[in-house]
């Protein structure tokens, strides 16, 4: 008994003990971590401060500029001499671990303050190893799937020397006629946040400076998705309201996550250009949300605020953009053009232009590219299309797959099945399977629906394939200078002799009905038949509204024509 109250008196004293020490010491172990963070985030804005301070007005101008390379991944001359004068902060577009090491020599090595360069690209589902599409992998509910498709992309992106992919695209989207849509996750704000919070931890990890990790870019803030009847760059009018509660909790939720940059979106909401908005660029994700990396303008969306009337010329348009928060401007040179001026009219100010200096400097330090500027070149191989990546793209687009209707129980078919059809337009094409903005994705890398099937059945098993129809066009061909007679219409007036004009002679010439028979026949003498149709890869993405959500061209009537023949028969619907 003595012995137990002597235990309980010194751990009564060790607790008054402990009670009396000073709060910081109580927590000393479980705060080192968050210590260490800090004191390594006040050293790195001390190596900010002190690069700023070093840096003439034309460097500081180029920090804010980024330019395009060529569409195989190349810098021309006019980069290269950008990059050793040390008035260029990043390009687009240009990759491959040579390219980007060979660019960023010229920074480093050839520039007065060794500022290194950030390559970015779009990487959106796949950097060379393609995944489902953003909207597809939404449709799995399954954030976890589109962190490892994130992951994946990322690693290949780095390992060819890209820092910075311009994802995830976190628009909520409720008009499916939009193009983009496909890069998205839908309609729904919740799902949205989730699947922006999983992209952002693909790409970054815990900390991008890692070599199979890169930047994530949020876009496009905000409301690009809302565009007025789903045409793309079109108008945008809502209420705050609205705005707040649909439209910017992914874009809360990839900050949130971490997002190390956003990018400003095309449109105007409520009359104001999303390039030139303070209320969402400073007020919103400064102010509100405490957001500390940059904002980077789409290709070309500060100089746009001229075309969307908004700026009279190039020195408001850039002063407009500079001023709302957006940091880097893509592709245009209106803050290059008409910065200095600017300046010394006193409408913009050297701290505004300190500030989005810092804020890019800040992105490539946690990058680790002032320590890390280049990539191994050797390592590049190894990581492109490897058969754990690969591996990974078919599980996830596995995961991604919605059975619409099977209400006969017609699916699945036996491998073993004596002969099956495979028809359709894009049952054997390669592009189409990968996808809108397909990164650096390779046709001839891509196994298509024909290709998969043959692969999966038996070797007994008899495969027809037909195209049946093309997935533009009503079958149709025209001919504006057809060889005469062209029959006119009974009782027609033959206009061009009346008004003695020079006639151009029209023709159509079926081109359909023989291709559909054939896809007929081909189904006819199968025993189950695989119908793919859809929209091919340039009828998403950028710039390709629809019109109308229904299949182009004639394959509906592919798909009764197949329905007619009374064998088992299962759609695959390919589309974004």
């Amino acid at each position: 008994m003595m012995k137990l109250a002597q235990h309980v008196k010194l751990l009564l004293a060790a607790a008054v003990l402990l009670s009396s020490l000073p709060a910081g010491a109580q927590t000393q172990r479980r705060s080192a971590p968050a210590a260490a963070r800090t004191r390594a985030q006040d050293d790195t804005e001390r190596k900010i401060n002190a690069l700023v301070a070093r840096m003439t007005l034309e460097e500081k101008l180029g920090q804010l500029q980024q330019l395009g390379g060529d569409v195989a991944g190349h810098a021309n001359a006019d980069l290269y001499d950008l990059a050793r004068r040390g008035v260029l902060g990043s390009t687009l577009g240009v990759r491959g671990a040579r390219n980007t090491n060979d660019l960023q020599r010229a920074a480093v090595e050839g520039s007065r303050l060794k500022i290194p360069l950030i390559f970015g690209f779009d990487v959106i589902h796949g950097y060379r190893t393609i995944f489902p599409i953003p909207l597809g992998e939404a449709a799995s509910f399954d954030p976890a799937s589109a962190e490892r498709s994130a992951s994946v992309a990322a690693a290949e992106a780095r390992a060819s020397g890209v820092h910075w992919t311009f994802a995830p695209m976190v628009d909520i989207a409720r008009d499916a006629r939009w193009g983009r849509i496909a890069e998205g996750s839908g309609e729904d704000p919740y799902l949205g946040s989730l699947m922006a919070r999983a992209r952002v931890r693909g790409f970054q990890g815990a900390d991008y400076s890692a070599p199979d990790r890169v930047v994530a870019c949020a876009k496009h803030f905000v409301a690009y998705g809302a565009a007025e009847a789903g045409r793309d760059y079109n108008t945008v009018d809502m209420s705050e309201q609205r705005l707040r509660e649909v439209y910017l909790p992914p874009f809360h939720a990839a900050v949130d996550a971490g997002v190390g940059t956003l990018m400003s979106a095309f449109n105007d909401l409520n009359g104001v250009p999303s390039s030139g908005n303070p209320f969402t660029l400073t007020r919103i994700l400064r102010d509100e949300w405490h957001f500390d990396g940059f904002v980077v303008s789409d290709y070309t969306s500060v100089q746009e605020m001229i075309a969307h009337g908004y700026a009279a010329d190039g020195p408001e348009a850039a002063r407009l953009g500079l001023t709302a928060g957006v940091d880097m401007e893509m592709v245009s040179r209106l803050y290059n053009q008409n910065g200095a001026e600017l300046l010394r009219q006193g409408k913009i100010t050297m701290p505004e232009v300190d500030e989005a200096v810092r804020r890019i400097l800040r992105v490539k330090f946690r990058a680790g590219l002032f320590e890390h500027p280049y990539v191994d070149e050797a390592r590049e191989a190894s990581v492109i299309l490897s058969a754990e990546n690969q591996r990974a793209a078919r599980e996830v687009a596995a995961r991604s797959l919605v059975l619409l209707k099977n209400e006969r129980e017609t699916l699945p078919f036996d491998k073993n099945i004596r002969s099956i059809a495979v028809v359709g337009p894009l049952a054997d094409d390669p592009r189409a399977t990968i996808g809108p903005w397909s990164g650096d994705g390779q046709p001839q890398n891509t196994v298509t629906l024909l290709a998969g099937i043959k692969a999966k059945v038996s070797p007994q098993t008899r495969v027809l394939y037909a195209k049946g129809v093309a997935v533009e066009g009503k079958g149709v061909t025209g001919n504006y200078d057809a060889p005469p007679p062209v029959a006119s219409a009974a009782g027609g007036t033959n206009v061009a002799s009346a008004a003695d004009i020079e006639a151009a002679r029209l023709a159509t010439t079926p081109t359909a009905g023989d291709s559909l028979a054939e896809a007929v026949r081909a189904a006819s003498e199968a025993d189950a038949v695989v119908v793919a149709v859809g929209e091919t890869a340039e009828m998403s993405g950028e710039a390709t509204s629809r019109s109308t959500l229904d299949l182009p061209g004639r394959q509906l009537d592919l798909i009764r024509a197949i329905q007619q023949t009374g064998k088992p028969y299962a759609v695959v619907l390919m589309n974004g």
